[in-house]
């Protein structure tokens, strides 16, 4: 069984910054998908950001020039980096991991993210 361990969140100032991470340790996969979908309150979960195995990045419109993702190359690890957060940037932050050849993703327990003054 593959577990994600997730760090950072917590609450921040409009403006501000945040960085979370997501390791898989002891995991092997060399292909996959890896990043973080969100989900507020009464909304659906979205998609924010994610990351290749060959560094290929992809990002929501509504994160893009203020989010960057990127990964480790010596392990299963990623990292995002939040800048200029603001209040709809708040949910919770779940990291995901999907290996080639797997129909579906590998889930983080998530971590909340809450932008407000």
């Amino acid at each position: 069984q593959v577990q994600l361990v997730e760090s950072g969140g917590g609450l921040v100032q409009p403006g501000g910054s945040l960085r979370l991470s997501c390791a898989a340790p002891g995991s092997i996969f060399t292909i996959y998908v890896m990043g973080w979908y969100r989900q507020a309150p009464g909304e659906e979960r979205e998609l924010v950001a994610g990351i290749s195995s060959d560094g290929t990045t992809n990002y929501a419109d509504s994160v893009k020039g203020r989010f960057t993702i990127s990964k480790d190359n010596a392990k299963i690890m990623i990292n995002l980096q939040m800048n200029n957060l603001k209040p709809e940037d708040t949910a919770v932050y779940y990291c995901f991991l999907r290996p080639l050849f797997k129909d579906d993703n590998y889930w983080g327990q998530g971590t909340q993210v809450t932008v407000s003054s």
